[in-house]
């Protein structure tokens, strides 16, 4: 048998490793594809200052790509999480910080319909059973780029792939109404 520490540092490896991107449950009911949006106070959401900062996040991100997953990782050089990786982006950009978190990204964003994304929109995934518990950054024609814990590094995935597809959790803009 092992010895209690040890133990215990193999449970706690493999609760983080299964936590993924972060995140915590956010309360409330799944999003559908296409159910209307309600705009509450627009005031309460993050936004980029320049509509040109939602290409920068393409261009950032893909320029991360193949970079090494990490859970809780926030730069590229140490490896990078779902929730890290948009973070770390958004920072550079705009010079603002956004939670390291996907499901408080998801709560601090302006919730859009997945018919309206854009590139540079966030998408959101239940892939724990709890709400926005992975996310990435949509880059256009039905794919974007994340930060997966399975085989290690950022990449690209379409959003009709069946595994994200039935796990599509939600869709949130950086960019403000006009």
């Amino acid at each position: 048998m092992l010895p209690d520490i040890r133990l215990a540092g193999i449970i706690a490896l493999a609760a983080a490793l299964l936590a993924g991107c972060s995140s915590t449950p956010a309360p409330g009911p799944r999003a559908t594809t296409d159910a209307p949006i309600t705009q509450p106070d627009q005031g309460r959401y993050f936004t980029l200052e320049d509509e040109t900062h939602a290409q920068e996040m393409v261009l950032f991100a893909l320029g991360l790509l193949d970079t090494g997953y990490r859970f809780g990782g926030r730069n590229p050089e140490a490896g990078l999480d779902c929730s890290g990786m948009v973070a770390w982006i958004v920072e550079n950009i705009s010079g603002r910080r956004l939670p390291h978190n996907a499901a408080q990204i998801a709560d601090r964003t302006r919730p859009i319909k997945l018919s309206q994304l854009q590139p540079g929109d966030l998408v959101f995934f239940n892939t724990l059973k709890r709400r926005h518990s992975h996310m990435g950054i949509y880059i256009g024609d039905g794919r974007f780029i994340h930060a997966p814990s399975s085989r290690g590094s950022v990449r690209v995935e379409r959003l009709d792939n069946r595994y994200f597809a039935p796990r599509i959790d939600g869709a949130r803009t950086l960019i403000a109404l006009n």
